[in-house]
């Protein structure tokens, strides 16, 4: 007799190796036909799998995240099939599921192309009309390798596989079958044949091996009903719109040129907006308790072997030689905070100490991954690095966590997710150390009652951290901030303070970075603004247009008014009509147009326009200055008030 365990501490009982299947009836028809796999035992399976003894089950639906992920895998997989019967010589290498879709690479010397995505579309959607169910087959490794022994992308996949059970899974009339952990959607026929959609198809490498040959890899979309797929077509165009790398152009932002490939050039414009955010930076720290350093951008090659980035970060690195000695262009800024610290003694009175750099660094990118400000070779890091006691962490991490809260607040982005994660295969430290690391984390996120996921393996090498995933206004997400534990390296370079009881003991070190690559930083906030900065923000914050040159006089004297009170601005007195003038400004994504003619002058008031509003309000020009001064004060996004 088996028996099933819900979530609610329910028993179902059955036959011992019923399907999972079998035990979901019991529950109710509706959730057996809603169902897509299960977790059995925390185990994600098929609903085909048997149930022996007794087990905990997770009914799993595409309502859930992990059902769509299977919804998608499976889609996949039909692809895959689509694909392998218009063009009979492709040859399947691995098919995964991506953020917000999947995509199979493709070994076929026939070029798949965008005129080709309606053909697979149609042919896919006969293999979802045929509503055939997914069939899974195991069996040993060896076993395996000689069933794949003439498809060499196959026989590697089960030799880096970490099971020595290999499963193949099969569907449709033809008996279509791929290599594949699973699970899968129960049937074919369990995806609406109007959700998914092929979008693109791209060259990839093998493994990413420039050596190897070059793949087709087909990227498509699936959702769980046509409705979600056009929103999320929808929201493709309007990142199309928003792409930070044409706005960019067309605000005279900043560039990028051939003699320094993913190295950004910021334009004076570009540049307000970065030094906006780092004196806010600055003044948030300063509250906070940090003081700030700067540190070298080459450093010889011997500290980094010292630091462990030689042996786990050196494909990634840049070398220079000096005086036949070979140095490396810093990737990160915590060897440098080290020497700092070490460069004089230091007592637990001083701790918390919490140093913080806007530290240039330089990461290797391939050519092909570089996109604009969001993925570049050289980068601004807001760091920091606080060094403590064992029993100041917890409280430290808290604060830094108050600390994100605040500043992500103030640039819009209040939705986000937290992952928490553990000991990477490659790491250093021991066991030990980085189990008493995982759980000060765990306890200031439960502390704060935060939610949050385990991200297993994805730890720095060094040791484990919590990073935040903002969500911007199209709900695209972005990992931004990090906190980062570190018993390791402080030992590495012999760091120590004198303690209570009079003895040299390591202190802590906490990496963290709340905005990451302010490059990237910058990128997104032009996408999640579309351009239209809140008023702190933006490069021009008000512009004077004149009516007719006879009030130019005012205008100029109005624009120093507004200069003095802290106001980026410029006067349009061009000889063009005010329509005209308004309509650039429009463009120019000017937060407040102020409309000035020889009324407004005699009177000294101004007639505001709001950026992307037909809303006008008269106001005297000392009102709207300090109108304007509160919510530059205020981080607001709102431009408008009452009359």
């Amino acid at each position: 007799m088996a028996k099933i365990e819900l979530p609610d501490g329910s028993i179902l009982e059955g036959a011992d190796g019923a399907s999972v299947l079998d035990f979901v009836q019991q529950i109710g028809s509706g959730l057996a036909r809603a169902a897509v796999a299960a977790e059995l035992d925390g185990r994600l399976v098929d609903l085909s799998a048997p149930v022996y003894n007794h087990a905990k089950l997770v009914v799993i639906t595409a309502k859930d995240d992990k059902g769509l992920d299977i919804l998608r895998h499976s889609c996949a997989h039909i692809m895959a099939e689509a694909i392998c019967s218009l063009w009979p010589g492709a040859r399947l290498v691995y098919g995964p599921t991506v953020e917000d879709g999947f995509f199979y690479d493709i070994d076929l010397d026939t070029p798949i192309r965008p005129e080709d995505f309606e053909r697979i579309e149609a042919k896919m959607r006969e293999i979802i009309a045929a509503d055939e169910p997914f069939v899974r087959v195991e069996m040993s490794r060896d076993e395996a390798a000689a069933k794949m022994a003439h498809d060499p992308y196959k026989l590697d996949n089960i030799q880096r596989a970490d099971s020595e059970t290999i499963s193949f899974y099969r569907h449709g009339q033809n008996g279509f079958e791929d290599l594949c952990r699973g699970p899968h959607i129960p049937r074919t026929g369990s995806i609406d044949p109007k959700a998914f959609k092929i979008m693109s198809v791209a060259g990839a490498y093998w493994h990413g091996d420039a050596s190897q040959k070059m793949l087709q890899r087909v990227y498509g979309t699936c959702w769980r009903n046509k409705k979600e797929l056009a929103e999320y077509l929808h929201r493709l165009e309007e990142a199309k719109k928003r792409d930070h790398r044409l706005i960019g152009k067309q605000m005279d932002l900043f560039s990028f040129h051939e003699e320094g490939p993913g190295f950004a050039f910021l334009h004076p414009k570009g540049m307000i907006i970065w030094n906006e955010i780092i004196d806010f930076w600055r003044q948030v720290h300063t509250k906070y308790g940090y003081v700030e350093i700067k540190t070298p951008i080459i450093l010889n090659e011997s500290l980094w072997h010292r630091s462990g980035h030689w042996d786990n970060y050196k494909e990634n690195m840049y070398f220079t030689t000096v005086d036949e000695t070979t140095y490396a262009v810093k990737p990160m800024n915590c060897p440098g905070g080290l020497l700092v610290y070490n460069s004089t003694k230091h007592s637990y009175r001083e701790f918390p100490m919490r140093i913080a750099e806007l530290g240039l660094v330089h990461r290797y990118e391939a050519s092909g991954q570089m996109h604009g400000l969001v993925r570049v070779r050289q980068f601004t890091q807001d760091d920091a690095h606080i060094f403590c006691m064992p029993e100041q962490i917890e409280p430290e991490i808290i604060g830094v966590i108050n600390l994100i809260e605040e500043m992500y607040a103030a640039f819009g982005f209040t939705d986000y997710r937290i992952e928490l994660s553990t000991k990477p295969e490659k790491h250093i430290g021991s066991d030990d150390v980085w189990d008493i690391a995982t759980a000060a984390l765990k306890g200031a996120l439960d502390h704060k009652a935060l939610d949050y996921q385990i991200n297993e393996g994805d730890g720095a090498f060094y040791g484990p951290k919590i990073d935040f995933h903002i969500k911007d206004c199209l709900g695209r997400s972005w990992q931004l901030g990090t906190i980062q534990l570190d018993f390791s390296m402080p030992e590495r370079f012999e760091l120590t303070y004198t303690s209570p009881d009079n003895t040299e003991k390591t202190p802590v070190m906490i990496h963290r970075a709340i905005l990451g690559s302010l490059e990237r930083f910058m990128g997104i906030l032009i996408e999640h603004y579309a351009g239209n900065f809140p008023l702190w923000l933006a490069p021009e914050q008000v512009r004077i247009l004149t009516i007719s040159e006879k009030t130019d006089a005012y205008a100029q004297s109005l624009l120093s008014r507004c200069r003095a009170a802290g106001l980026r601005g410029l006067a349009d007195m061009s000889g063009d009509k005010i329509g005209a003038k308004i309509a650039r400004a429009h463009a120019d994504r000017v937060p407040y147009m102020l409309v000035v003619g020889p009324k407004e002058a005699q009177n000294n008031i101004v007639n505001v326009r709001f950026r992307q509003s037909q809303q006008t309000v008269e106001v005297s020009s000392e009102r709207f200055l300090s109108i304007a001064a509160a919510k530059i004060a205020d981080k607001t996004e709102d431009l408008t008030w009452d009359k």
